[in-house]
C-alpha cells in the first residue's frame, strides 16, 4: 500500500465526526387526522311533494371561517387546575374529535375568555368561561333545553291557557324546566317554534335588531302578479309602521292557487298575513318552516324534538352568541 494512500476503517489516529448538538425542547407533537367534516341528508324526495313543508330545500350551512383575529388580553390565566382539559370539553361538546380539538388548540383558532389558547395543558371551568372555536361558541349545560315543536292549526302559542285549549305545554308534556317560546304563531298558523330556557339566546331569535329571519310558506289565490315580491321588498305600510320582507319568491303556482315564500326578520303580530293582504292576497294557509339556520324539515306536526349540538351552534351564531 502506498504510504500516500488514505487508511480506511477505524484507526487510532482517525478524526472522529463530530456528534450532531442534542435537540431541545419537549417531545414532537403527534401527527394528527383532521377534524372530521359532517355530511349533511342528501336530497329530494320521489314525486310532487305533496306538503308545504317539503316545498323549501334545508337551510345552507353557514360558511366555515377561519381563524377569528382575537386580540389576545394581557396578564389573563383562563388555567384552573379544577377544570377539565380544554380538549376535552370541546370534544364532549362536538367540536371534533380529541385528536382534531388538540390540533385546533396548537393552531391558536380556540380562545377561552378571549385570550387565544395554544397549550395543551390547559383546564377549564365550562360553567363559567366562555370557549369559542373560530369565532364560534362552544358550551355543554344540561340544564339548558332546547326543543323544536312543529305547531298544529287550532294549538295556542302559550304554556298555559286559561280557557283550557290546547297549548304548547300539551306537546312536549310535563318538564322540570321552565320553558319559554321563542315567538309566537296565531291559532291558525302552523309550523316551527322553538321551545328553550335559554333566555339570551331567545331575546337575541326574536329581537329584530339581530336579524335573525323567519322562513314562511304560504298558500294565496293565484296568479300572482309580477310586482309582488319587488313591492314587499320596498315596504307596504300597515297600521303600526311599514314593514319590508327580506326575500320573496314564488315557490308554486296552478289555476287559481299559488305557493309563496316569505322571508323576514320582523315579529309583529300576524305581519305575514297582513302584508299579504294588503296587496290583495288574503293567506289560506300559512307555515313557519325555518328560523335562521333551524329547518323544520320532516318534523310532523304535533311532533317535538331535541337539537342536536351542532344546530345549537348555529343558532348561537347566527344570534350573535
Amino acid at each position: 500500500m502506498s504510504p500516500n494512500a488514505p487508511r480506511s476503517g477505524g484507526g487510532r489516529g482517525q478524526r472522529r465526526p463530530s456528534r450532531p448538538a442534542p435537540r431541545t425542547g419537549g417531545r414532537p407533537a403527534a401527527a394528527g387526522a383532521g377534524g372530521a367534516g359532517g355530511t349533511g341528508r342528501g336530497g329530494g324526495r320521489k314525486g310532487a311533494a305533496k306538503r308545504m313543508t317539503d316545498q323549501v330545500a334545508p337551510a345552507p350551512q353557514p360558511p366555515r371561517r377561519g381563524p377569528a383575529p382575537v386580540k389576545a388580553r394581557t396578564g389573563v390565566d383562563v388555567h384552573d387546575p379544577e377544570g377539565v382539559r380544554l380538549q376535552k370539553f370541546l370534544a364532549a361538546a362536538g367540536a371534533g374529535s380529541r385528536r382534531a380539538c388538540e390540533e385546533m388548540i396548537t393552531a391558536g383558532r380556540v380562545t377561552v375568555d378571549d385570550q387565544v389558547v395554544t397549550e395543551l395543558g390547559v383546564r377549564i371551568d365550562p360553567t363559567r368561561q366562555v370557549v369559542h372555536v373560530d369565532g364560534m361558541r362552544f358550551s355543554i349545560d344540561d340544564d339548558l333545553a332546547y326543543i323544536m315543536v312543529n305547531k298544529p292549526k287550532g294549538v295556542v302559542s302559550t304554556m298555559y291557557d286559561e280557557e283550557g285549549r290546547l297549548n304548547l305545554a300539551d306537546m312536549v308534556g310535563p318538564r322540570e324546566e321552565r320553558l319559554f317560546h321563542v315567538g309566537r304563531l296565531d291559532l291558525d298558523t302552523e309550523g316551527l317554534i322553538l321551545l328553550t330556557n335559554d333566555g339570551t339566546l331567545a331575546h337575541r331569535l326574536q329581537h329584530p335588531s339581530f336579524g335573525v329571519k323567519k322562513t314562511y310558506l304560504a298558500e294565496v289565490r293565484g296568479p300572482v302578479k309580477r310586482d309582488l315580491g319587488r313591492n314587499l321588498r320596498a315596504g307596504v305600510e300597515l297600521e303600526d309602521g311599514p314593514v319590508a320582507v327580506d326575500s320573496f319568491r314564488l315557490v308554486d303556482s296552478k289555476p287559481g292557487y299559488a305557493l309563496v315564500e316569505v322571508v323576514l326578520h320582523e315579529g309583529r303580530k300576524h305581519v305575514v298575513r297582513r302584508l299579504l293582504e294588503a296587496e290583495g292576497y288574503p293567506v289560506l294557509k300559512l307555515v313557519r318552516v325555518q328560523m335562521g339556520p333551524l329547518v323544520l324539515g320532516d318534523l310532523k306536526p304535533g311532533k317535538n324534538r331535541r337539537l342536536t349540538r351542532g344546530e345549537v351552534q348555529q343558532l348561537m351564531a347566527a344570534a350573535g352568541l
